[in-house]
């Protein structure tokens, strides 16, 4: 197959062992070949720009720009972009934060290699990936209340083993308010105490951006 009929891929990670797994994965495959390297979500863009692949594998925590932002300036700039954010988190809030900015796929590193190039195959198509698992925790909690900004923060610091005074202290505001963001987010979470809440917020991701 010649090059130019080849899947031209851009893979964005910050971890060099995943982004050299990548890389063999591809070389293996005759329709696809490796364009470019970035491993932070700057240079996600800057190569983007340079090379225009025809999917890019996108990591979601990377320093200097996060994969969520990186996609949502590609997006911006190239609205036919195809995207598939690249992560070890599973929680339905990153999945949807990605879907809402234009990502096309998302798939867990954990998995395995067919399903990698399968999923590459498939956006490169016109199609959207997204695992199972994912799809499930994304419509499960579709209809669900989301936590505010000051929710989350909230919820940070009880994570963090902080009481309501000192909750209160670090975010200016008076321990009944701390206490009236906790009821509404156990009540969202459907959470039965603070300890309960905090583990379905890291689960879905809440507090992963």
């Amino acid at each position: 197959m010649t090059t130019s009929n080849k899947i031209r891929v851009l893979c964005a990670d910050d971890h060099p062992l995943v982004r050299d797994g990548i890389a063999f994965a591809l070389q293996q495959q005759s329709d696809m070949e490796l364009v470019a390297e970035a491993k932070n979500g700057l240079e996600a863009v800057a190569a983007f720009r340079q090379h225009r692949p025809d999917v890019t594998l996108m990591d979601l925590q990377m320093p200097q720009m996060n994969g969520i932002d990186a996609t949502e300036a590609i997006r911006k700039e190239f609205p036919n972009a195809r995207i598939v954010i690249l992560t070890t988190y599973s929680g339905d809030i990153q999945a949807s934060r990605a879907l809402q900015v234009g990502a096309v796929g998302y798939i867990l590193k954990g998995t395995f290699r067919t399903d990698l190039i399968n999923t590459i195959r498939t956006v490169h198509s016109g199609q959207r990936r997204i695992p199972p698992e994912i799809a499930s925790e994304i419509a499960e909690h579709f209809t669900a209340d989301a936590l505010s900004a000051r929710e989350i923060e909230v919820l940070r610091c009880v994570a963090a083993g902080c009481a309501n005074k000192i909750i209160a202290d670090r975010l200016s505001i008076s321990e009944d308010t701390v206490k009236g963001h906790m009821k509404n987010i156990l009540a969202k979470l459907q959470a039965n105490d603070r300890t309960h809440a905090v583990t379905i917020a890291m689960k879905r991701g809440f507090l992963d951006a």
